[in-house]
């Protein structure tokens, strides 16, 4: 089978596959990687439906003494009250250290299975295998998992980089088109904050050509976050680049309780916002904002959100990126040219009140 690999070297050293058909060989690669005999599935009702069975058929025709834990789709699962169901499958099914858990699904899955991994027992083995656009370009790499809480979006969470990612490109040919868009939020994230060249290809293609160039895409967002995750694992610096529009997009996520708008989505109104903040405050190229809305417009990515600027305030207060009165906020001065600027909380409250 011919795929595309990214070595990461981080805490833990581990390859990323990219490649069409990867399901029916899943267990091939695992058996690479890991001695565990036993292996659990967390994956939620959605993507079981589609593909919970034939990846525990295939464990199972391995060798592997499988089990599976489902729970429902949605960010809403993404809460501790999954967590600790997830602990107690766990137990039930006297899942050791040496044992294995497997991510089947997109980011919500992949999330709260990490953390998962990252605290039953003190720790144990994860691999990924992400379903969703979103998670093969972002979620899936890099070792950040998470739950949310009322409070806020991934408050609590652990830095568990996974053994193996991989991307199965088929599984997005079965996805409904708002997931699609709702990857596609994180893509042009990418272009914005390091890749003009990738930014400029998605200018002049459309949600309908995705899936001629997915693999290319993913490719270039995964190497783009290898290198940002190998000179900062755990986001001290250069890795806070990656958030470019998320302080807003958590707050908007959180306003709309989780469930009135993809993460995707939030991320395109987050980076607009910022964007033509930072542009009337000449911190950004002027026309910079319109160019990323007529891009962002090519992948159906509405930014136009309810709440005001002001009405998503407090909740950036929580915001990981917060260093008592100081907040570090990602500016893209042009495409493809990012960075963190610190500034006050209260300056960067008056610049959204503006």
């Amino acid at each position: 089978m011919q795929y595309r690999k990214i070595t990461v070297s981080a805490s833990g050293v581990y390859d990323i596959i990219i490649s069409s058909g990867l399901l029916e060989n899943a267990a091939d690669y695992i058996q690479s990687i890991t001695k565990a005999k036993k292996i659990a599935i967390i994956t939620d009702d959605n993507v079981d439906a589609l593909y919970g069975e034939k990846l525990l058929r295939c464990l199972t025709d391995k060798g592997f003494n499988a089990v599976k834990f489902v729970f429902p789709h949605g960010e809403a699962s993404k809460c501790e009250g999954t967590l600790f169901r997830i602990y107690s499958f766990l137990c039930e099914n006297h899942i050791t250290r040496s044992d294995c858990l497997i991510a089947l699904g997109g980011g919500v899955v992949g999330d709260i299975t990490g953390f998962a991994a990252a605290t039953f027992l003190r720790g144990l083995d994860y691999i990924q295998i992400p379903t969703s656009l979103l998670a093969q370009v972002d979620s899936s790499v890099g070792g950040k998992t998470a739950i949310d809480i009322p409070e806020g979006k991934n408050l609590v969470g652990a830095f568990k980089q996974p053994r193996l990612v991989l991307c199965d490109t088929s599984t997005l040919s079965t996805l409904p088109e708002k997931f699609l868009i709702d990857g596609m939020g994180e893509v042009v994230k990418y272009g914005m904050i390091k890749s003009a060249p990738l930014f400029e290809i998605l200018e002049n293609r459309t949600i309908d050509d995705i899936m001629d160039i997915a693999d290319d895409i993913i490719e270039q967002c995964v190497s783009i976050k290898r290198d940002v995750v190998e000179a900062d694992e755990f986001d001290k610096g250069e890795r806070m680049l990656l958030n470019f529009g998320h302080t807003l997009a958590h707050s908007i996520e959180q306003y709309y309780n989780y469930t009135g708008i993809t993460h995707g989505m939030a991320v395109a109104a987050g980076m607009r916002i910022i964007t033509e903040i930072a542009e009337k405050h000449d911190m950004a190229k002027s026309g910079l904002a319109k160019r990323l809305v007529k891009c962002m417009d090519n992948y159906s990515l509405n930014t136009k959100i309810e709440p005001t600027a002001q009405q998503l305030a407090q909740a950036c207060l929580n915001d990981k990126k917060r260093e008592s009165d100081n907040i570090s906020i990602i500016i893209c001065s042009d495409i493809g040219k990012s960075s963190a600027v610190k500034m006050a909380v209260d300056n960067f409250l008056k610049l959204l009140s503006e």
